[in-house]
Parts: structure tokens; C-alpha cells; sequence
């Protein structure tokens, strides 16, 4: 009677820590899923960036090369990225936008152009899909990092090598950005 008690006992245990396992692998999945779709997305405004760049060429020789290099020197964000990385990606796209932006000021043909405008459309479009990409990571990772500090979860998390993650910060420099509309 004992053993069947013990056996069952581990049984229970056995699958208690299965399950919670998989909620923590199903958590951490999601996270990485928000990450990628953040990164599907930056791509998207780096295309959209790429054409305006090219706008450019005719108009600032040497604002076309600085702005051909910064856009060589971008990085993907994948799953696995890290929030870090995310955010020197953001860092680059809003240089990049800024310097934009300062040579349109400069040129107002450019800025009446209607593929720069039909173009900057797109961009923004772009910054909205992320804002919202970012909110859903944020979201996703307060559910993770939620499961892997809470008992009992938190046993199984540290088991199996669970470790938290980091949000992505609101880039207060974006705060101060000159408007990009026309």
C-alpha cells in the first residue's frame, strides 16, 4: 500500500514538473516569437529607409554615403536577439530618420517629391506595426518572467535553466524627434 502511495506520489510530481515545463517552454516561445516579429518589421523601415537614402543621392552626395554606410552597418533582430540588440537597431533607424529629416528641411523639393512623401507614409506605417510589435513583446515577457519567478513554476524554471528576460525601454530620444510628416 505504501509503494503504490510513493508511486503515485511520484507520478503526480513527474507530471506536475512536465507540465510545468512545457508552460515555461510555450512562455519563452512567445517571447522569442514577439522578437522576431520586431525584427520583421525594423526590416521593413530599413527597406522604406533604403529608398529614401536613395532619394537623397540627388541631392546631398555626402549625406547619401554617411547614410549608405549607417544602413550597410545594420543588424537583423531574430528570434534570439536580445532586447539590447533590439534597441541599438531602434538607435540606428532613428539616426538614421533624423538625418533624413535634416536634409529634407534643406531641400524642400525633396520634401515635395511624391515618392519621398508616398515613402515616408510607409515609414510610418512601419514605426506604428513596431510600437505595437514592442507592446507585445513587453507583454510576452512580463507573462515569462512572471511563470519563472512564481512558485511552484519558479522550481521548475530553475531546474531547467529558465532565465528572465529583458523589456524593451521606450527610447526617450524618440520623445524629442522632429516630425517626419509633411
Amino acid at each position: 500500500m505504501v509503494t503504490i502511495i510513493i508511486i503515485a506520489v511520484v507520478v503526480l510530481l513527474v507530471l506536475w514538473i512536465i507540465s510545468a515545463q512545457r508552460k515555461l517552454v510555450n512562455a519563452e516561445e512567445l517571447t522569442k516569437n514577439a522578437m522576431s516579429q520586431i525584427g520583421v518589421q525594423q526590416n521593413s523601415r530599413w527597406d522604406a529607409l533604403t529608398g529614401l537614402v536613395e532619394l537623397l543621392k540627388s541631392y546631398n552626395e555626402h549625406e547619401y554615403q554617411t547614410l549608405k554606410g549607417v544602413i550597410a552597418a545594420r543588424a537583423g533582430i531574430n528570434s534570439n536577439s536580445t532586447a539590447d540588440e533590439a534597441q541599438a537597431q531602434e538607435d540606428l533607424i532613428t539616426n538614421v530618420m533624423s538625418r533624413i529629416s535634416l536634409v529634407a528641411e534643406q531641400y524642400p523639393n525633396l520634401k515635395a517629391d511624391s515618392m519621398y512623401i508616398k515613402t515616408m507614409d510607409s515609414v510610418n506605417t512601419y514605426e506604428n506595426q513596431v510600437r505595437m510589435s514592442r507592446m507585445v513583446y513587453n507583454d510576452s515577457v512580463t507573462r515569462y518572467n512572471r511563470l519563472i519567478r512564481q512558485i511552484p513554476d519558479s522550481i521548475v524554471a530553475s531546474i531547467f535553466h529558465f532565465t528572465e528576460k529583458q523589456y524593451l525601454k521606450e527610447n526617450a530620444a524618440k520623445a524629442d524627434m522632429p516630425s517626419l510628416k509633411i
